[in-house]
């Protein structure tokens, strides 16, 4: 099951912060995220975030 950008997004607002890049991407597999998203956090070069926001920064640096 994929879930849409906004879906991801709002779901980002219930993770514990500071989130490792790894418990993120647990995370994304836990939740079902497709395989595209999944393979995106997956290379994000950050090991940890401190908010949804950098999060969302690091994906748009990688696009």
């Amino acid at each position: 099951m994929g879930v849409n950008a906004i879906q991801f997004q709002e779901s980002l607002a219930g993770l514990d912060y500071p989130v490792s890049k790894e418990d993120l991407v647990r995370w994304a597999q836990e939740t079902g995220v497709d395989t595209q998203t999944l393979k995106l956090l997956q290379s994000l070069p950050v090991e940890r975030f401190q908010t949804p926001a950098e999060i969302g920064d690091a994906i748009i640096e990688l696009s």
